[in-house]
């Protein structure tokens, strides 16, 4: 399972110059590639102007030359979008069509005329009332100039395309196209998400609209509301055979969304997956809970999915490691010049909730003719290849050794598969989490027979993002269509090892007021033993028994032990074990003509400038609700001590009166980093109408009240986190309950501020009487200091 609340932080940057050369590939000192990352969702590519173009939803487009480095142009239905002189205008039709103002996935084709073709589309999302249409340009920038709908959809009661009533279960959501030139010069639209399923059909190559008399066309795959969506046809000159990827699951960090992809000699089908199942059979059971996955789960050759290569305690880099949430909507590339193919794609990742980016990954095509894709990210490893663009070549001896192993399952679910260790030894065993053997098939090939399952696979040198280097890895697909994926590590002796993982513990906040998570594996599967000098406050297991307020803090060291291979080394780390507050009361700013906490726990507050890190500024001092207020002039702010919350429950609550109302302006802010974030906003943004609100940056989590507070009048904001349970407070009274708000400030030093944050107007007006508690208070104790 992927740790949730680590309490220890990597110091292993500093490991990368204090180990001693890593034996294993590569030969030279590489040079990390460069990434600049934009945000597309659903990408969808085309080649022009040596360039990479992708085209999303929500109106977004971005370029690159070298699939690592993106500039994103375009984003949003909106006036600003360079893609249409007037969008709304434009398309005024299919937004009163489909009862929104939100365009999903679109694509771009150029025809023969030279023109570019753009077939957008609209839809509500919580049901198939969609339309889909043209507009064409001279330039693949745009401006767009609407062609018209030639399809629709979610017509409820009424003759739908083909002349039948139309019937969600059976027939399309006119939504996400792909349209492609097949062998012989004929062109076809592939769409659909959901409902009836994906559906093909011929298009006229002087006009881009459909060949009339089609209906929706053809189906291809899914029907009964099954997850299956985003279509997108690549022939191989290679193999001869259209692939036909697609994404089952949901889009959401916890949607399960994963590639998969079946195979046809046709463009139109039928489409098998590595089993040989007909894939147009393949839909929801009729008499299972709408949208029910486990009945195409079994189906096509699974791809890409929730992963994580973990970088354990001891290992090279930084952070939990490489993997992704949710990847899919993919497109797909075939360089003719080099014979390089590509898939394109959206993703979130591990820890970062709906943050979403563009990521390309190589693939190549297995000895039984299907794709398997390279497991790290494309990174240009020209210095890693030979002459004509083909890969450099993998020996025999680069592959005997230990590996990060996963295996994709095909289970659609939120949960990642995570990385175990196995090593192909030089007598061609596989031994560790998975058994069995290996061989090297030459022109860096390899079968594998893992648990009585045998893989065709190919092996390829790919950029370790974690630890910075390039390594051996596998890609290798199963008659079953499951996917397996290696990456070498490299050779380190035991002691060498302990001593990382020693070095490697680090933990990022030494005061105490909770239980904390001590590891307890590390590298390799080595094990880390605690023992405690004062249990009775700091117990070996990590749990807290905090000492009774006027008992003082308490000091106490925890000494770990890591133990690899029959040899073992200690090391001790300090605590500090925090006595009990009263009442749960962290620190009270009184604002009584000072910054200092009444309680005399906390540290007092420093005047910052107009940024949160800057110095400047000046706080002056009012009438206020209780004593005196602080007084904000917009240009200032107050830092808070760090560390001020360290646990996911407690408490904030302050009285505010702005003089000047302006959206983003925080006025309570708190940070792990610049981007793990909570910021209380009297202003909210565009989708929250302007409301007051909490916000979060790490998870994009919307916490609206559904008013917004008065400027020039005193209001009481509070807002209680109590293990992902937030509610927050406008005078009193209950605004906003919600479920899964992230957890930033366990085992962080988070940095806290008042008026002010690291980009926005800062606050002005007063700000008077914060509390912050290390408890969530109930709705009574929040009602009794609004009515103080």
């Amino acid at each position: 399972m992927l740790r949730q609340r680590l309490i220890y932080v990597s110091g292993a940057l500093a490991l990368m110059c204090a180990l001693p050369a890593l034996a294993g590939k590569p030969s030279h000192s590489p040079t990390p590639p460069e990434f600049t990352d934009a945000t597309v969702h659903d990408p969808s590519v085309i080649p022009t102007d040596g360039q990479y173009y992708v085209f999303g939803s929500h109106l977004a487009a971005a370029k690159t030359r070298d699939w690592m480095n993106w500039e994103r142009f375009a984003e949003g239905a909106n006036p600003e979008n360079p893609l249409f002189e007037d969008v709304h205008t434009e398309l005024a039709d299919t937004f009163a069509w489909a009862e929104t103002d939100t365009l999903w996935a679109a694509d771009v084709i150029q025809l023969e005329d030279g023109r570019y073709y753009m077939y957008y589309n609209a839809s509500r999302g919580d049901s198939p009332r969609s339309a889909m249409g043209i507009a064409v340009s001279d330039a693949i920038e745009g401006p767009y100039e609407n062609q018209g709908i030639f399809l629709r959809s979610g017509m409820w009661g009424e003759a739908s395309e083909d002349g039948t009533i139309y019937d969600a279960r059976i027939h399309p959501n006119v939504v996400d196209p792909d349209a492609f030139y097949d062998e012989q010069g004929k062109l076809w639209m592939v769409y659909g998400s959901y409902s009836g399923g994906l559906f093909i059909f011929e298009m006229d190559p002087e006009t881009g609209f459909p060949l009339p008399g089609q209906g929706y066309g053809k189906h291809l795959m899914g029907g009964n509301h099954s997850r299956i969506e985003a279509p997108y046809m690549l022939y191989s000159p290679d193999t001869e055979y259209y692939y036909l990827f697609t994404s089952f699951g949901g889009l959401a960090a916890d949607g399960g969304y994963n590639i998969r992809v079946a195979r046809s000699r046709t463009p139109d089908g039928p489409f098998f997956d590595a089993q040989g199942n007909n894939m147009a059979d393949v839909k929801s059971d009729p008499a299972l809970p709408l949208f029910d996955d486990a009945s195409i789960e079994p189906y096509g050759v699974k791809i890409m999915g929730n992963h994580l290569f973990t970088r354990e305690l001891g290992e090279v880099g930084t952070g939990l490691g490489t993997g992704y949430k949710s990847p899919g909507h993919n497109s797909a590339y075939y360089d003719a010049e080099t014979g390089r193919y590509y898939l394109i794609f959206h993703s979130r990742f591990p820890g970062t909730g709906e943050l979403h980016e563009i990521r390309t990954h190589e693939f190549f095509f297995n000895e039984d003719g299907w794709p398997v894709v390279a497991p790290y990210r494309y990174a240009d490893n020209t210095a890693e290849r030979n002459g004509g663009g083909k890969a450099m070549k993998v020996r025999r001896p680069d592959v005997v050794g230990d590996y990060k192993f996963i295996r994709l399952s095909k289970t659609i679910t939120g949960d990642m598969d995570e990385s175990e260790y196995v090593s192909l030894t030089n007598n061609g065993r596989i031994q560790g989490a998975a058994e069995g053997r290996w061989w090297f098939a030459g022109n860096n090939r390899i079968d594998l027979e893992i648990d009585g399952e045998g893989y065709s696979g190919v092996l390829s040198h790919q950029w370790n993002p974690t630890a910075e280097r390039y390594d051996v890895t596998f890609s290798a697909a199963s008659e079953t269509g499951l996917t397996v994926w290696g990456s070498h590590m490299p050779t380190r002796d035991a002691d060498e090892l302990i001593q990382a993982v020693l070095d490697d513990i680090n933990f990022s906040n030494n005061l105490l007021l909770d239980d904390i998570l001590l590891p307890t594996e590390a590298a390799r599967g080595s094990q880390i033993t605690w023992v405690s000098s004062a249990p009775e406050w700091l117990a070996a297991d990590g749990s807290v028994t905090r000492p009774a307020h006027g008992e003082g803090d308490k000091a106490v060291t925890l000494t770990a032990t890591v133990s690899y291979q029959g040899q073992s080394q200690s090391r001790s780390y300090g605590f500090t074990v925090r006595q009990q507050t009263p009442n749960g009361l962290l620190a009270h700013y009184s604002f009584d003509s000072n910054l200092s906490d009444s309680t005399g726990q906390a540290a007092a507050g420093q005047v910052s400038g107009g940024l949160i890190d800057t110095a400047g500024g000046e706080i002056g001092y009012m009438t206020g609700v209780q004593g005196d207020a602080a007084l904000f002039d917009g240009a200032s702010g107050v830092r808070l001590p760090d560390g001020l919350i360290s646990t996911n429950e407690y408490t904030v609550s302050y009285w505010l009166n702005p003089s000047e109302l302006t959206a983003f302006t925080t006025t309570f802010f708190g940070a792990a980093s610049n981007a793990s974030w909570v910021s209380v906003l009297p202003v909210g943004h565009g989708f929250a109408n302007g409301n007051t609100m909490v916000w979060s940056g790490q998870a994009w989590y919307d916490a609206v009240t559904g008013l917004t507070i008065p400027g020039d009048a005193w209001s009481h904001l509070a807002f209680t986190v109590n293990e992902g349970a937030l509610n927050v407070y406008v005078d009193g009274v209950l605004r906003f309950a919600g479920e899964n708000f992230p957890d930033l400030f366990t085992g962080q030093n988070g940095i806290f501020s008042l008026g002010v944050n690291w980009w926005d107007v800062p606050y002005q007006g007063l700000m008077d009487e914060l509390k912050v508690y290390e408890q969530a208070l109930s709705a009574e104790q929040i009602y009794d200091l609004y009515s103080e």
